[in-house]
């Protein structure tokens, strides 16, 4: 059996229920939180057939490590990794589409990023093991579900993982204030990994090298740079329009 992990939020927690409900192994409720979208969520973890649990809100936010649980947390098995990337990419059936990043640390970005993933049909996101947070419950609550559907990949060498995707012709493009072309410029169509670094320091030089395209998304206002996840959305919705095109 995989090892148990806490979610926490109505979204996070709601789509496993959705998705695998048998993965759930007891849900935690505020009884002092008693409106319709409390009680929905009740019906709903009901009908699932999970084991109700009452826990007041200090006992939720140290359950959680976090105050933003909403009244809702759930003890759930870990879900194991179906396909490494090499099964995955293997298994496409439609033109790749791969959001890679490089130095994302902050877990609030990353749940971000992979809910945008998740709404623009990204097939998966790829990060280095050694510049990159790792999924946890503040990830799932701010992804919105996104962590549970989203494959989320951690690799040892990031530019020898960009090799290994040219080498599968996937268009490495990479993402830069100074890059020579507008986003809106770039053939997305085909099959792409966007790759996106850290706001303020962007990619590693080692990772802006591996790129097969540099591209910039244009900043009309003030302000230099977009948040990470404003961008990754940014980019992955022309490729989708693109591709829907």
């Amino acid at each position: 059996m995989s090892a148990a992990k806490v979610l926490f939020g109505f979204h996070a927690v709601g789509v496993r229920l959705k998705t695998a409900p048998t993965s759930v192994l007891e849900v935690y409720l505020d009884p002092s939180r008693r409106d319709a979208r409390m009680r929905q969520f009740t019906e709903r973890a009901k009908e699932a057939g999970v084991r109700l649990v009452e826990a007041d809100g200090p006992r939720l936010s140290k359950l959680c490590g976090s105050h933003g649980h909403q009244g809702v947390a759930a003890r759930v098995e870990a879900l194991d990794t179906a396909h490494s990337l090499d099964d995955l990419l293997d298994a496409l059936q439609s033109p790749a589409l791969l959001l890679v990043l490089d130095g994302v640390t902050d877990p609030h970005n990353l749940g971000a990023c992979l809910r945008v993933a998740d709404g623009a049909g990204a097939h998966a996101v790829i990060a280095p093991k050694d510049h990159a947070a790792g999924i946890n419950a503040t990830v799932a609550k701010v992804a919105s579900g996104a962590a549970e559907t989203v494959p989320y990949f951690m690799v040892t060498n990031l530019s020898r993982t960009l090799a290994e995707l040219k080498e599968r012709l996937i268009w490495c493009v990479g993402t830069s204030e100074d890059a020579p072309i507008s986003l809106y410029q770039a053939d997305l169509s085909v099959p792409t990994a966007l790759v996106l670094g850290a706001e303020g320091t962007g990619m590693r030089q080692l990772t802006r090298k591996s790129c097969d395209q540099l591209v910039k998304i244009p900043m009309q206002g003030a302000v230099e740079s977009l948040n990470v996840s404003v961008a990754s959305g940014v980019c992955l919705y022309e490729a989708l329009r693109q591709r829907q095109a």
